[in-house]
């Protein structure tokens, strides 16, 4: 048998190869015995969509006993086919932060301490100071000068420059209609959304 000194090294590389994976003891039983301990072999899947941005990427939340036990990406989505970005694959760990604020928190102005306030409450105080904002800086007629004539018109406007919105990419289109709807009503001229930025 003729043996080159190509194949010789390829097998004495093999064999070198073999008997160092055998001396390190690698025992897949081990493994093949921990795919019966999934936290979520028992857990009920329930396919959702990324509350992030526009892309819509499919989530797999998986629940046991009401508890949010895991959250991946669907491989079956037809949008990410199971991937997801940084922010989509922290799902499971905001929404199970022990530091996760559930409560609004107020601070009056010039205080430093931070006040829990329940939910209507806040709503009412945005609302007021809303309000006032707007009512305070609402423009309801500009003078425009023809550059030709030199004649001044009053036109109505009926804008406030005061506030400015920014859309959330969590929001899906119904949400931003109604969001644009509600600013265009109270006058708004800078509104903008994080996802086309």
């Amino acid at each position: 048998m003729q043996v080159s000194r190509r194949s010789f090294l390829k097998l004495s590389g093999a064999t070198t190869l073999t008997i160092v994976l055998a001396d390190l003891g690698f025992d897949l039983s081990t493994v093949s015995a921990q795919v019966q301990n999934f936290k979520i072999k028992s857990a009920k899947a329930t396919p959702t969509i990324c509350p992030y941005c526009s892309v819509g990427c499919g989530i797999l939340v998986y629940n046991e006993n009401g508890k949010l036990v895991n959250a991946e990406g669907d491989p079956d989505h037809p949008i990410n086919q199971g991937s997801l970005c940084s922010k989509g694959s922290a799902v499971y760990q905001v929404h199970e932060n022990e530091r996760r604020l559930m409560k609004p928190l107020y601070r009056a102005p010039g205080s430093s301490d931070w006040e829990e306030k329940d939910w209507d409450w806040m709503m009412q105080k945005i609302a007021e100071k809303a309000k006032k904002t707007r009512d305070e800086n609402f423009i309801v007629k500009e003078s425009v000068t023809d550059p030709a004539t030199g004649q001044v018109t009053d036109i109505p406007v009926n804008r406030t420059e005061a506030i400015g919105c920014m859309g959330g990419a969590a929001l899906d289109n119904e949400e931003c209609y109604i969001l644009q709807k509600l600013m265009r009503g109270l006058g708004l001229v800078f509104i903008e959304h994080q996802a086309r930025i």
